[in-house]
């Protein structure tokens, strides 16, 4: 429930709408609404509004701010394309709609307006209305305002607008499949929420308010405009064409001329009853308007009615054409104003409109609102309409009902929706009664309360549920309307039998009378009032009653059982009550609590007993308990007249006697029963012809000896029930001919048609022939007799039907027995409508005769044949369209056999009906009769087309029972526009059932309707019988179950099969889901289908949620991951202190001598921890079997320093501040390492060869992706084709062409130096098209909007790209063109070309240790820089003996932002590559960087403290941990030729421990580019083998010093690049299976064959293509044995779908239908070409593994790493997550079967181990162990290794043997 006013701050008190109107779809306009603040602290007014766009808001005149948002426009999944996620939007969708709830609006009163407290309370229309409070009036209905509590009203305006709504307005415009329709609008209940999509306002069902309305509209719909020649139009116009007219809820103050243009009208429109804005509607178009004449046939009755003046004005108005059905339809209207105004008091509007539309959506097909009933056009019907009638005024008597209740009388609560619906529809059944009598209005109850009684058996909720707040759903409210009058029904019952009133009669007139004399609160009833107002005025104790039937669900159904005991002289009637819905629900409690099954229904039933003349002796029997035996007294004087076979005589007799004085006698006259009349049947002759069976002589006796005639139970209808009762077939003659009342004959026609037998043949038909019976108890024994045709009776029933009809026939040829002649019907006439209804019956009937086969007669299908064929309407005054309906569909119905043979698990073949050669000739025939008459509804169009719409159902029906094949080409013709829309809804059902989920094309044709067809009411049906289509067609067999879910049908009966009936039928949903979704969810394009109709902010509500019911039918809901919620703990302290550390030295800026080297030892003692003072946790990886590592304390660091060159050792060095810290984090030091500039230029990209940085590519190339995906840009993605795209002169007036493919083709080639000439290329696109096309023209929009949407995308990329920009310092430009390094861009930062003098600085005294704090960062940054090439000359041997350049080092507290130039070329150039190629370059690169990265070192905590498993990958760009300290030191790959060399010396660690080691001397060449395969775009990578795409080398070759192997991890499988398995040979049988598949889907059919470029019309075809390929010349090639490899043949198939993706425009048909290929290849593929390890090697490596583990060295490797638990948050910014390894990971992969090789699982050991050295140091005690596990691992699959070749060993034990990670340095390292 939506908000109180109290809540809200306001109440309402009037509203001004003020639109301008036009027929394009757009409106214009502003709203002033006057709300009374009822509190002081009001600062923000909340409004519903909804599409609509605000211009400008004003609070008192003064200009107010405003926020608009509208949540249901927004709504966006993470992944659109995936259909799986489809309860997320669900959840978003709610999440939106209750957002909505709250408004839409929000309006912050200005400052300066303060809210006064008004004088009394009262104020403006405020005080008007509490004026009446005190003397009612007519039409004021008020709500008492308590004084002091409102404040002065604040008056709001709105400047909106619209344009083409989705919701609340209908636009019906003529288009080019309906050129003819007249343009009109309307608003509309299109969604719960309508009213505020037209209009800003307080969307609330209880707040009403006053209402003014002004229009502004044209005079005519071609109003010229200014400056026309106005008389000229004038002059055009025909006399009887008709202006705009506007009607509007109120009532129409008056309709003037537009002030400043004259071809324009103003309407006003005025309405003091306060209403709610859900009850407010108009109209505008060119009607017609129709006058409804006052009622003159009431004013002796009713005065005051009869009085002209009055009754309220009534008028109706149609669109042009239909005037005469306006007057027909219309006709009887005012009849049902006098009625309700005699019966239920005063109207409360002052007039009432009706208006017919086209268009109108909703099964009630209208809209009722204050003083307006906007009505579909579909109930409008002529002169010569009969069954329409009845339908039509029952839905507009209960239109002007609901003005009564239903808007001046709304419910108090959403619970008490089925009062105002049930009183709105019982006061329009009394109304019927009185219309077309009491019979009907009988009758009509019966059949509700029988749908009841099916309906309410356990699934449906109570009427009333008062403790749900929100509406009731779309589904309950037609089982609420049809049980609430119901309900009502009975109520009035008890309430007239039971109390001194008359029922209802008396209670309602005081209900309306309180609304409209204001003493009902706000006009809203309750429930709980209704029930006290109904106690009061009669008395009695409804508690009961209402918990029973308005607060409990179910209906009861009784049994009895009746027999005379003659010693009590009673009859003993034995009752049994059963709940069915409690039944139902019994076990389940949540049932239960929500749907609340009523268990026993108790009150009275009454009996009556009916003596031998009719006497009926009434019983009331007290129902308390579900079984009971009553004892009903009864005793009579009459003696039961024998019923002989000689009736006529008998009466004759008596009729003497009575004549002679025989009192007796003359009283058995009436007794005897005579036929009601028929002459016919007391002929002898005639009842021969007609073979009427008579009582047998046994009969007879029976008959005598009963006590009484009939017993009649609930005779007084108190009781929605389902009764069975079984008493003798002649008593139910008695009670059928006797009784008359129009509901005991229908229950006696049932029972009897529930025995069968000849006198019950004789009986029904005799009923059918009676005129006295009501027409429809006529055709109800009509349709009963088809009981009786069975063989055992000889047919008597066929037989009785054939002779009634015979009456509508000429003289049959044959005149003895019907069934031989042929049957020519007369002429039609339909004058007695009684007789028409009976005949329609008569066809219904005997099409459902059939024989002991199941099958039809053959005389019956000639029948119908010559029905239609010779069917005469010329001389009848009324249209047979309805009644040819039903003769076509009786056809159909006989066609089909009703026995189908029994299905077994031996034949599951499609079954067929068994045709000779006569079913087949009348098959013809039937389908020559259908196509004429097809013919005529198409040359004369029959009321509403239901002719067609017959025969679309007749052709479903012969389809779905296989008569004929399916043909969904016939149903396609009549679903396309410019069909009449009950025929196109028809077409949609047939074409549904038509196995639609089984074809590509259907299906997207299907979605294409629901996503954009111009009918909402199209839309809606669609989508609907989709969801439902999918039911019906696994009904039908369509859809198959799986063989396990039929099983359980098999099972054997025994003692146990109640249960397991009622288990499988549990299960029957959960079968037909899985089947669903096993035959129709895998469909990819009903995929692709599904999310954009979702998705779509324009789709209709009601579409949408059918979408979501689909996916939940068909697809399995993906599972949302919990919200996650990080919880910041600071770390627990320990009780451990760091020792005291020397600090750091730190020279700004000089150079000073070097430190001797010192030596590194194998391992590095780490200096023991104190345990005295709490701190941080160490990088340790915690657990109980943690061993001590014992240490030794170290008293300081060393220093580090550049080491003295081989040839002189007297070169300074730049010393190390000494710096004690607390544990410094990962990101620590970093070093970095110049790199050479030249070559690396071989390794850019080519998108970045022209310039642009790697954030530029990036970002052009998202951009493009995101504007090629935008709908706006179809028009610019390729190239302009001037005879294509019939574009003449185009090249001349654009002389530099541009679009959107040439721009991705130039950044692809590296064209664009930045970014900002991309965007050029983008503008010179848009103003081409703004250049070539005119204003207003679709191009010119188009380009426009594309403008649009790339300038807010351009924005946000630019302010993200300078953002970034300041964070990488610009590279130094180079100073020559020169082999030799570049300069990194921290050397640049601070160029050191000048000599410094060396400065010593002395060690700082150790900081004291702290408890936990933030952990400052140390980063070291090493900066060699290169003298200009004018100072140094070209790179030589001499260059190593120059020294080096001081070393820099930098002390922060945060890791810095600056990257190295080269490392970020590498690293962009690594994403970009594993983007589009894969990882496998990306690892091999950053192998390469991070050989200039030294590891972390802690100067409180041991090496072996540091943890081991870290990830590697190749670093982003911007991380700034990139070279920070903890990256391992790895060497860049060496080229094979060595290039010229500059010696450096340099010393980089593995680890940052204080270590000594021996300095290498290494002569570093300058590397080669990588060459790495590029496969063809969007193309998996090429396999190494392939000869335009080698591989990239893993290692480089032996050179002066050894180099690290690059390895690289693909996804859970590590493979060493350098042993990239050698290509798979052709495997010609997997092969062709591939090809196999692919040929066979259909979409293949295009690649099938070599291209026929003239056939195609295609004539550039293979200028473009220079190597076209297809499968069939893939199938030739295979055949030859042409393939060697196998990847060749998946070469070829890529060759074939990038020539269709090259040579076709995107999103065309070849271009999906190469993705769907695809999609096929990719997965067969994958099966083809997947490997398995060898089962006995992967046992050997099991054992290997088992045994590792169980060695100490292992412990650290044992688990994953959790950065979390061991404290260690930087852990995953060093390396890259996706990279870790550990044995306990490298063991469930190979148990996985995850790895095609041994070397794969070696690969992942080897970065295991790297990781463990890269985040803890090679020397470290993690280090160590790891290197440990590596030797293990390798002696244990050496010998799983032996079939490798002597050059791969040889690189193995190149790579064993390689030193220590300090010995593989490029460059030589000194430390001092």
């Amino acid at each position: 429930m939506q908000r109180e006013p109290q809540r809200r701050g306001f109440t309402l008190s009037h509203q001004k709408v003020v639109l301008e109107l036009d027929f394009s779809g757009c409106v214009r306009g502003y709203t002033e609404i006057t709300v009374i603040p009822v509190t002081a602290d009001l600062k923000t007014i909340n409004l519903h509004c909804r599409q609509c766009v605000i211009h400008n808001v004003q609070v008192a005149k003064k200009t107010a701010d405003f926020v608009h948002h509208d949540p249901l426009a927004s709504i966006s999944i993470a992944k659109p394309d995936d259909v799986h996620l489809f309860p997320e939007f669900k959840r978003k969708l709610y999440s939106a709609l209750s957002e909505g709830d709250e408004g839409e609006l929000s309006i912050a009163i200005p400052e300066g307006i303060q809210l006064k407290q008004s004088n009394g309370g009262f104020n403006g229309v405020a005080a008007s209305v509490a004026s009446h409070a005190g003397t009612p009036e007519p039409y004021t209905p008020t709500t008492p305002v308590a004084p002091g509590s409102e404040f002065g009203s604040l008056t709001l305006t709105i400047e909106y607008s619209l344009r083409h709504p989705k919701d609340g307005l209908e636009f019906v415009l003529p288009t080019e499949a309906y050129p003819y329709r007249a343009p009109h609008m309307y608003t509309t209940p299109s969604c719960p929420d309508a009213a505020r999509c037209w209009v800003p306002c307080v969307d609330n069902i209880w707040e009403r308010c006053t209402w003014e309305f002004e229009f502004v509209v044209p005079k005519y719909l071609d109003a010229v405009d200014e400056g026309e020649d106005e008389l000229a139009m004038q002059v055009d116009r025909e006399e009887g064409e008709y202006p705009v007219v506007v009607v509007c809820s109120g009532e129409l103050v008056e309709q003037v001329a537009h002030p400043h243009n004259s071809n324009k009208t103003i309407f006003l429109y005025s309405l003091a009853v306060p209403a709610t804005v859900q009850h407010i509607s108009f109209a505008a178009g060119p009607f017609h308007v129709l006058t409804l004449p006052v009622d003159p046939q009431h004013s002796d009755s009713a005065p005051s009615a009869g009085d002209p003046s009055s009754q309220p004005q009534m008028h109706a108005f149609c669109l042009p054409g239909l005037e005469s059905s306006l007057t027909a339809t219309t006709s009887f209207f005012r009849s049902a104003m006098t009625f309700y105004t005699n019966e239920y008091g005063s109207y409360p509007f002052s007039s009432h409109k009706l208006v017919f539309v086209d268009e109108m959506p909703g099964l009630a097909q209208r809209f009722d609102s204050a003083t307006l009933s906007i009505v579909s056009g579909n109930l409008l019907h002529g002169d010569d309409a009969i069954d329409q009638v009845f339908e039509t005024r029952h839905s507009l008597a209960h239109a002007l009902a609901c003005q009564w209740v239903g808007i001046n009388i709304l419910q108090k609560t959403w619970a008490d929706t089925w009062l105002v619906n049930g009183l709105g529809l019982y006061i329009t059944g009394l109304y019927i009664r009185w219309l077309f009598g009491n019979n009907e209005y009988r009758f009509r109850l019966r059949k509700d309360m029988d749908r009841i009684v099916g309906l309410d058996s356990g699934g449906m909720p109570p009427i009333c549920r008062p403790t749900y707040f929100e509406p009731p759903d779309s589904a309950t409210i037609p089982f609420i309307n049809l049980k609430a009058p119901l309900v009502l029904h009975i109520l009035d019952r008890r309430l007239a039998k039971s109390g001194t009133a008359l029922g209802l009669s008396r209670v309602l007139p005081k209900v309306f009378l309180s609304a409209i004399s204001g003493e009902m609160t706000n006009n809203a009833l309750s429930t709980h009032s209704f029930l006290r107002t109904c106690r009061k005025v009669s008395g009695v104790e409804l508690r009961s009653f209402a918990e029973q039937w308005i607060y409990g669900s179910g209906c009861p159904r009784f049994a009895f059982q009746a027999t005379f005991n003659r010693k009590k002289m009673a009859v003993e009637i034995t009752m049994t009550q059963e709940a069915p819905a409690y039944l139902v629900n019994e076990k389940d409690p949540i049932a239960m609590a929500t749907l609340k099954p009523v268990q026993l229904f108790e009150g009275q039933m009454t009996v009556r007993i009916h003596e031998a003349d009719g006497t009926p002796y009434e019983h009331v029997l007290d129902i308390r308990s579900p079984t009971k035996k009553y004892e009903v007294p009864f005793n009579t004087k009459y003696k039961r007249v024998r019923r002989n076979t000689k009736r006529f005589l008998a009466r004759q007799a008596a009729a003497a006697a009575a004549a002679a004085g025989d009192t007796e006698a003359a009283e058995d006259i009436g007794m005897i029963d005579m036929g009601f009349g028929l002459g016919l049947w007391e002929d002898e002759k005639e009842r021969a012809r007609w073979k009427v069976a008579d009582w047998t002589e046994e009969d007879e006796h029976v008959m005598s000896g009963a006590t009484y005639e009939w017993i009649r139970l609930d005779a007084d209808f108190e009781w929605i029930t389902m009764l069975a009762f079984d008493q003798p077939d002649f008593m139910w003659v008695s009670q059928l001919q006797r009784d008359r009342d129009v509901v005991a004959q229908l229950e006696a026609v049932h029972a009897l048609a529930r025995q069968p037998t000849a006198i019950v043949s004789s009986t029904l038909t005799k009923t059918a022939l009676v005129t006295n019976y009501f027409f429809r108890v006529r055709v109800e024994a009509a349709l009963a007799l088809i009981n009786c045709a069975t063989p055992a009776l000889g047919d008597i029933g066929l037989f009785h039907l054939f002779k009634i009809f015979t009456k509508y026939c000429y003289e049959p040829q044959a005149k003895g027995d019907p069934l031989t002649g042929k049957f020519v019907p007369k002429p039609n006439d339909f004058s007695d409508f009684a007789e028409y209804f009976l005949r329609k019956s008569l066809i219904t009937a005997i099409s459902r005769y059939r024989d002991e086969s199941g099958k039809p007669g053959p005389i019956v299908r000639q029948f119908l044949i010559d029905q239609l064929r010779y069917n005469d309407n010329s001389t009848n005054p009324y249209s047979d369209a309805l009644y040819v309906s039903t003769i076509i569909s009786a056809l159909g119905c006989s066609l089909l056999p009703s026995a189908i043979p029994e299905q077994s698990e031996l034949l599951r073949n499609e079954w067929r009906p068994e045709q000779d050669q006569e079913d087949i000739d009348v098959l013809q025939a039937s389908i020559n009769e259908v196509e004429r008459y097809r013919d005529m509804d198409r040359l004369l169009p029959s009321p509403h087309n239901v002719v067609t719409i017959a025969i679309l159902e007749w052709y479903l029906m012969m389809m779905m029972g296989n008569l004929l094949p399916n043909d969904p080409k016939l149903f396609l013709a009549y679903t396309r526009e410019g069909n009449y829309m009950p025929v196109r809804l028809a077409a949609f059902d047939g074409l549904l059932l038509m196995k639609w989920c089984c074809s590509k094309n259907v299906i997207r044709y299907i979605f294409a309707v629901l996503a954009n067809d111009s009918s909402r009411v199209v839309r809606r049906r669609v989508a609907f019988s989709v969801c439902e289509s999918l039911a019906i067609l696994s009904a039908v067999g369509e859809i198959k179950n799986s063989s396990k879910d039929t099983e359980p049908f098999l099972i054997e009966e025994d003692h146990s099969q109640p249960m397991k009936s009622k288990q499988l039928k549990k299960g029957e949903v959960d079968a037909l889901l899985k089947a669903l979704r096993k035959e129709v969810g895998r469909s990819a394009s009903l995929r692709e289908c599904i999310m954009p109709i979702m998705l779509s902010p324009t789709a209709d509500h009601e579409v949408r949620w059918c979408m979501l019911k689909l996916a939940d039918f068909i697809y399995r809901p993906a599972e949302e991951s919990l919200p996650k919620i990080s919880i910041h703990l600071p770390p627990t302290p320990v009780t451990e202190v760091p020792p005291s550390l020397p600090p750091v030295k730190l020279v700004a800026a000089a150079v000073v001598k070097p430190e001797p080297p010192i030596r590194r030892p194998s391992r590095m003692p780490a200096p023991s921890l104190p345990t005295s003072t709490p701190m941080s946790l160490p990088k340790l990886k915690l657990s109980t079997t943690i061993p001590r590592v014992e240490t030794t304390a170290s008293p300081q660091l060393p220093q580090i320093g550049l080491p003295d060159a081989p040839t002189n050792g007297n070169l300074p060095a730049k010393p190390v501040d000494r710096i004690a810290s607390p544990i410094p984090t990962a990101k620590s030091v970093a070093f970095q390492e110049p790199k050479p500039r030249s070559p690396k230029k071989k390794m850019v990209p080519k998108a970045r060869t022209g310039g642009m940085s790697a954030h530029d590519v990036h970002a052009c190339k998202n951009a493009l992706k995101k504007l090629l995906a935008y709908k706006h840009s179809a028009l610019f993605r390729i190239p302009v084709d001037p005879v294509r795209d019939l574009a003449p002169g185009y090249f001349d007036k654009i002389k530099h062409p541009m679009d959107l493919s040439s721009m991705s083709a130039k950044l692809d080639a590296g064209k664009y130096r930045d970014r900002f000439q991309f965007k050029d290329d983008f503008d010179l696109m848009i103003n081409n098209a703004r250049l070539y096309n005119a204003p207003g023209t679709y191009a010119f929009g188009e380009a426009v909007a594309l403008e649009g949407f790339f300038e807010k995308l351009w924005e946000k990329t630019n302010k993200t790209l300078e953002a970034a920009e300041p964070s990488v310092p610009p590279p130094v430009a180079p100073p020559a063109p020169a082999p030799t390094p570049s300069t990194s861009t921290a050397f640049a930062a601070e160029p050191t070309s000048k000599p410094r003098a060396p400065v010593t600085k002395a060690p700082e005294p150790p900081a004291p240790a702290r408890a936990p704090s933030p952990r400052p960062a140390l980063k070291l940054k090493v900066a060699i820089p290169i003298p200009p090439r004018s100072e140094s000359p070209a790179p030589s041997e001499k260059t190593k003996s120059k020294g080096p350049k001081p070393l820099k080092l930098k002390v922060t507290t945060a890791p810095s932002p600056s990257i190295d130039d080269v490392d970020d070329l590498l690293g962009a150039e690594i994403e970009a590559i594993e983007a589009e190629r894969g990882s496998s370059v990306k690892k091999h690169k950053g192998r390469s960087r991070d050989s200039m990265t030294p590891n972390p070192f802690s100067d409180t905590l041991p090496p072996s403290t540091i943890i081991n498993k870290v990830p590697s990958s190749a670093h982003k760009a911007k991380r700034p941990s990139e070279h920070s300290v903890g990256s391992a030191a790895r060497p860049s790959p060496a080229p094979k030729a060595p290039a010229p060399t500059v010696k450096v010396k340099k010393q980089v660690h593995d680890s940052a421990a204080p270590v000594a080691g021996p300095s290498v001397h290494v002569i570093k060449p300058a590397p080669e580019p990588i060459k790495v395969s590029k496969p063809a775009p969007d193309g998996p990578p090429k396999a190494a083998g392939q000869p335009k795409a080698p591989p990239a080398p893993s290692r480089p070759p032996k050179t002066s010093a050894p180099a690290a192997v690059v390895s690289t991890s693909t996804k859970g499988k590590a493979k060493e690049t350098a042993d990239a398995p050698p290509p798979a040979p052709i495997d010609v049988k997997k092969c062709k299976e591939v090809l196999r598949t692919l040929t066979k889907l259909p979409e293949a059919f295009i690649f099938l064959e070599p291209v026929d470029a003239v056939a195609l019309g295609c004539p550039t075809y293979y200028e473009e293509i220079k190597n076209p390929m297809d499968f069939g010349t893939m199938g030739t090639k295979l055949s030859k044995g042409t393939y060697v490899t196998m990847d060749q043949f998946a070469a070829d198939v890529e060759l074939v779908l990038n020539n269709c993706r090259q040579f076709n425009p995107i999103g065309t048909q070849p271009q999906q239908a190469a993705d769907a290929v695809e999609r096929v290849f990719r997965k067969e593929w994958a099966k083809v070409s997947q490997k398995k390890l060898p089962f006995a090697h992967k046992r050997a490596l099991q054992g290997v593994l088992n045994k590792i583990k169980g060695d100490i060295c292992s412990f650290w490797f044992r688990d994953p790493v959790d950065p979390v638990l061991l404290n260690i948050p930087d852990y995953y910014t060093i390396v890259d997550e996706r990279d870790a390894r550990d044995l306990g990971t490298i063991r469930a992969n190979l148990d996985a079967d995850k790895y095609d090789s041994v070397e794969a699982v070696e690969a992942d050991v080897r970065l295991m181990i790297r990781n463990a050295h890269k985040f803890n140091g090679a020397l470290s005690e993690v280090g160590i162990a790891a290197s440990e596990v590596g030797k293990q691992f390798a002696a244990g699959v050496k010998d799983l290794k032996g079939g490798q070749t002597k050059k791969r060993k040889e690189k193995e034990k190149e790579r064993d043997e390689r030193p220590s990670p300090g010995h593989s340095m490029t460059k030589k390292i000194k430390l001092g």
